[in-house]
């Protein structure tokens, strides 16, 4: 496979994974470093880029769906989404420093519908997902040699 083929597909599961989509890129990213065949830096890069705007996608579709609350097929209850808007408001925008955790795609959901500040939350989330991917680098270095 090609690098720029190789760095495609990890972009590609990097955005999959920072939507609401069960998908790892943890699991990519490690088996693409441990090949060798793309320099780390680029590696850590395209796999921030990509789920960073991932979970930007995420954002957009928060700003939107309140749109259609009210609904029958909407998936949240009125509860909630009350809920979540009240444990967003009380922990506020640092709560997307953890966008990289489990429950961070729907913490980038909630950031849309609160509607954050997009500079703020872009650097959040940036940060967020780029030290996550530098971490696992240098844990995946350090285990495998």
């Amino acid at each position: 496979m090609t690098e720029l083929a190789t760095l495609a597909g990890l972009f590609a599961v990097a955005f999959g994974a920072a939507t609401l989509l069960p998908i790892q890129s943890e699991i990519v990213f490690v088996g693409v470093q441990l090949s060798g065949v793309v320099p780390l830096w680029a590696l850590v890069v395209v796999a921030s880029v990509g789920n960073t705007l991932g979970s930007a996608l995420n954002y957009v579709l928060g700003l939107y769906v309140e749109h259609f609350h009210g609904r029958r097929w909407f998936p949240v209850t009125e509860e909630q989404l009350e809920r979540a808007q009240k444990w967003y408001a009380r922990w506020g925008i640092w709560t997307l420093l953890f966008s990289w955790a489990p429950l961070g795609d729907a913490m980038t959901v909630i950031a849309g519908i609160m509607r954050t500040p997009w500079w703020l939350f872009l650097t959040l989330v940036s940060i967020s997902k780029t030290a996550r991917y530098i971490v696992l680098a240098w844990i995946t270095a350090h285990v495998s040699s």
